[in-house]
């Protein structure tokens, strides 16, 4: 069986220190906003040339304060993509905000910003561009835009730490750069996590009060906020992971490398990297009309594939009724129907490439 992401061989390779970081924290016995918190915001921060990062639950939680701290309200408008995770316009609906979806390109997969304009209204106050599959998104356009019309940017990142555009790491852009530790991200922890970088000394200190039930002051309350706390044994074990995070996505890279070249194409579209972008590969991810006959061959000689994503978010049932819920967004649509993620990780071996690539050449 080769699986989507082995997290165990990670486990194994790191085990010494990461069991010795887990120890020490139990020793220390200093479990909510520790040294190790610290510390990895200070380190993260650094790694993205921002000001503050601060270390929130979850990637979703990210986003979510981020918006809240961005002073995004009720009735505002919000432009992203409808080609991602459902957490990236969840957390706008959820604001009472409004989710405006944007096409994509067909390529990259990201937000086109050749199409954001048009969705652009006196409402509109902020965009999130999603960096997808690790890809960055054109980002200089979405700054563009952003410069022309006051809008904030909220980058999503949770699929591209380490990824770069133009030499400038995501997450280095906008307002806010939001961040997952999911387990099976490049930066990972064993639970949820998340982080949010900034430059702004007021947002940063917004955020950290809403992760803390809107406090700065034990039991003094500036705010309605959230338990929205990064774990400090997430944040120790995410500590010695972000040591080899660069290795880790070279070694991504030098897996999608190997893809390229046992791949016959045969009307299949493999992932692009733009000119000036450096992809991190979340995902390898490929377009197929006959992506459902390729996904049962990998089944059957025991090979994980997934599809990410096969319902946009402008159909889903959850946004029906929405102001996106009757627009025709065919890129994504017909991308939803033609994408296929094989196995990836920094582990994967390119004999275990091979036998994928293999498989994938021979389904007609």
């Amino acid at each position: 069986m080769i699986p989507m992401v082995d997290l165990q061989r990670q486990y194994q390779q790191l085990k010494p220190d990461i069991d010795a970081a887990v120890q020490d924290v139990l020793s220390q016995s200093q479990f909510i906003l520790g040294l190790n918190v610290a510390a990895l915001e200070k380190e993260i921060a650094a790694y993205h040339g921002r000001a503050f990062a601060i270390g929130v639950a979850s990637g979703t939680d990210a986003l979510l304060l981020a918006l809240r701290a961005c002073g995004i309200c009720p009735g505002d408008e919000v432009i992203t993509t409808p080609f991602t995770f459902i957490a990236t316009a969840e957390v706008i609906a959820l604001l009472q905000a409004v989710p405006v979806f944007v096409d994509i390109e067909p390529d990259t997969f990201n937000i086109d910003p050749e199409k954001i304009e048009q969705k652009i209204t006196a409402r509109t106050r902020a965009i999130i561009p999603v960096h997808l599959f690790g890809h960055p998104a054109a980002m200089t356009a979405v700054m563009g835009l952003a410069e022309k019309y006051k809008l904030k940017i909220i980058e999503d990142c949770a699929q591209a730490f380490g990824a770069e555009h133009h030499g400038k790491k995501v997450g280095a852009f906008g307002d806010c750069g939001c961040f997952s530790f999911f387990p099976s991200k490049n930066l990972a922890g064993y639970g949820d996590g998340g982080m949010i970088v900034t430059d702004d000394e007021q947002t940063a200190k917004k955020i950290r009060m809403l992760r803390n039930h809107g406090s700065s002051v034990r039991y003094h309350h500036s705010l309605i906020g959230y338990n929205s706390r990064l774990d400090e044994i997430q944040a120790a074990i995410i500590r010695v992971k972000f040591r080899y995070i660069d290795s880790f996505n070279a070694s991504r890279r030098a897996n999608a490398r190997i893809y390229r070249t046992l791949l016959h194409k045969n009307g299949m579209a493999l992932p692009t990297e733009r000119l000036g972008c450096r992809h991190v590969y979340h995902q390898f991810t490929i377009r197929s009309a006959r992506r459902d006959r390729i996904m049962a061959a990998l089944q059957e000689n025991g090979i994980a594939s997934a599809v990410y994503y096969p319902v946009p978010l402008h159909r889903q049932e959850a946004f029906a009724g929405g102001d996106a819920a009757g627009d025709r967004l065919a890129c994504a649509e017909t991308c939803a129907g033609e994408v296929l993620s094989l196995p990836m990780f920094p582990e994967l071996s390119q004999d275990e490439i091979r036998i994928i690539c293999d498989v994938v050449n021979h389904v007609s």
